[in-house]
């Protein structure tokens, strides 16, 4: 059987799933082929969406018109705000989900997307047009069909020659018994397309039956305004808590007697871990002063006894990791529905593409998610969606959509991964960026949705919400921009909010800066504030947080803005095809190597290479007549 379509999506993952649902939603006819169309969007690992950085990510991500925050928002079942002791630019929403339920409404988001066919089966080979320059055609699947596009998105994340392990057991697989992919690799390697491995693992799950909670510390959520999506609905299942308690000594014991058995550490896994979210074993032997961990203990879903124990991903033997576990006190009589495992699996050398997520060697092929040596479902979304607009948009002839990395987390983390490779899974900090301040959850909607609307993935009822909205932040810094404050009306109130007296009038909004002072405690100041912060009857907190947030912090924030356009000015720059790097012998030969390797576009992305020089830079631009 034969198939055609402009854009196929090759992975039922995270980013499968939004490069899917853009790509048909920019009117291309798109197919998602999935091994299984009742684990679309599985969350592998922990039933969580957000946290450091990565909630900013999703916040772009439905900013842009994606799925991901809409669907994490109907199906949360715990909520918070992070780093709220910090500055706004680092406070990131998280999110536990019903694992179920995650699905359900992913499928049906898909089910609903105009445009887009899902086709479960496997894909086996890469088809490639072979001419003056190599161009993606199709893909041949297992059960022999055929399915052609303009346009390929791979997004294969864990499966592709994946290998579990569980102490000294190896099996195939991409993920708990489901089949790995087995040819698909090198049917792409063959045509120049380098290739490494590396592994990530997960944590037993538990029966909550078996838990004393009366020895864990509860940890309840939050339930104020915040939410995911800028647009959907707020949260709608029951709100649980999760659990905390510590290793301890004994655990420790039982653990290091069985690292020899570990994978990791018997020499059976050779490929690169994630740093940041290391093994039980591997916290074990790099911080061995320590005598406790801490393990938190995550709800699955509402109708499901499954709990996710956060903190002790381990592959070593499942005998071990469980006698250690009971030596817990509130697991001292614990069960659990499987051990922890550790996967191998193929990823693709990311500075072989370009910043539309397109490979530089294959046209029309586009790489998204772990395939990228990253780690984590937001940042594969977050490609998925920037890899199935640019699939879209390679259809049509357009120009290829790009961020900046001041526009987005989206954009470090695309010219972080383009730019300097990966030697580890790429995992997205707030440090990584360095406009953090005008990168913040509260303002994603400000920074992409006109954008997202232009390409077509907003649709107009969520664009004439951000309009309004829109608006209604300006109303709020309008107003009080020229609000008078005189001091015989303000200052006793002033001292009793602990902030000290005026000595001359001012304008409210130079009382906003004040950590003491915020606009609802400011409406008992300003005659005629209150029925401004009232007059927006959908989102009113939402508004009023990000009119305060650009008011608060407006020094900060264009200050970072003149850092931003200076860099722009060497983002205008370009230099792809205009040097021999090997015939520069005023650049070291690092600088030399590394630009033949990465071929820059700008001047900027130059100066981000690990190992071309400040002084390297100025050669160029002297050469370039600067």
């Amino acid at each position: 059987m034969k198939l055609y379509y402009d854009v196929l999506v090759i992975g039922g993952g995270h980013a499968g799933c939004e490069a899917a649902t853009a790509a048909a939603n920019m009117g291309a006819k798109t197919c998602l082929v999935t091994m299984d169309m009742n684990k679309i969007a599985q969350m592998s690992c922990n039933p969580a969406v957000g946290g450091i950085a990565k909630g900013q990510i999703v916040r772009e991500i439905d900013a842009l018109g994606g799925q991901m925050g809409l669907i994490t928002d109907k199906t949360a079942i715990q909520f918070r705000i992070l780093n709220r002791s910090k500055g706004p630019a680092m406070w990131s929403p998280r999110a536990q989900c019903d694992r179920g339920k995650f699905i359900w409404a992913w499928r049906s988001a898909l089910d609903h997307t105009d445009n887009l066919d899902i086709w479960q089966d496997q894909v086996e080979e890469l088809l490639v047009e072979k001419g003056p320059n190599l161009q993606v055609k199709g893909v041949v699947t297992i059960w022999g069909t055929e399915i052609y596009a303009k346009a390929i998105v791979l997004t294969a994340g864990t499966f592709l020659n994946g290998l579990m392990h569980i102490g000294k057991k190896m099996i195939p697989g991409g993920r708990i018994a489901e089949p790995a992919v087995e040819h698909l690799t090198e049917s792409i390697c063959q045509h120049g397309i380098t290739m490494g491995r590396m592994k990530t693992g997960t944590p037993v799950r538990i029966d909550r039956r078996s838990v004393h909670f009366e020895d864990a510390e509860i940890q309840p959520g939050e339930n104020d305004f915040h939410q995911f999506s800028f647009f959907g609905e707020h949260r709608q299942l029951p709100q649980l808590p999760c659990w905390t308690f510590n290793t301890n000594e004994e655990v420790h014991r039982i653990l290091q007697g069985g690292i020899k058995d570990s994978p990791l550490y018997n020499g059976q896994i050779q490929s690169i871990g994630p740093r940041y979210c290391p093994s039980i074993e591997t916290k074990l032997v790099t911080f061995p002063e320590r005598t406790s961990h801490p393990l938190f203990l995550e709800p699955e879903g509402t109708d499901t006894n499954e709990m996710y124990l956060n903190g002790f991903s381990s592959s070593m033997p499942m005998e071990v990791q469980i006698e250690a576990l009971r030596k817990i006190p509130a697991l001292r009589d614990v069960k659990a529905y499987r051990p922890g495992y550790a996967i191998e699996y193929d990823f693709f050398d990311p500075t072989q593409l370009k910043h539309s997520l397109e490979s530089k060697i294959i046209g029309g092929l586009f790489f998204a998610g772990q395939v990228n040596g990253t780690t984590g479902y937001e940042e594969a979304a977050g490609q998925g969606l920037v890899a199935g607009a640019n699939a879209a948009i390679y259809c049509g002839g357009g120009t290829p959509f790009i961020m900046h990395r001041d526009e987005s987390y989206i954009g470090v983390l695309i010219d972080d991964l383009v730019t300097k490779g990966v030697d580890e899974p790429y995992r997205m900090f707030t440090s990584r960026a360095e406009y953090r301040i005008l990168l913040r959850q509260d303002d994603a909607d400000a920074r992409l949705t006109e954008k997202g609307y232009e390409l077509g993935i907003v649709k107009r009822d969520r664009y004439d919400w951000w309009m309004e909205k829109k608006e209604a932040v300006q109303r709020i810094i309008d107003f009080c921009a020229n609000a008078p404050v005189k001091t015989k009306d303000v200052n006793d109130r002033l001292e009793a909010m602990g902030t000290t007296p005026l000595r001359a009038g001012c304008k409210a909004i130079d009382l906003i800066s004040r950590p003491q002072i915020n606009l609802h405690n400011l409406t008992t100041l300003i005659p005629g504030l209150q029925e401004v912060l009232d007059a927006p009857t959908n989102r009113r907190e939402e508004i009023i947080e990000a009119a305060e947030v650009k008011m608060k912090y407006a020094g900060y924030i264009e200050r970072e803005k003149i850092i931003a356009d200076k860099m722009h000015r060497l983002e205008d720059i370009k230099i792809k095809g205009r040097f021999d790097y090997d015939s520069l012998q005023s650049l070291s030969i690092e600088c030399r190597q590394k630009l033949n390797r990465i071929n820059p576009e700008t001047i900027a992305q130059a100066s981000r290479i690990p190992g071309v020089s400040p002084s390297d830079i100025n050669v160029l631009l002297v050469l370039l007549g600067r």
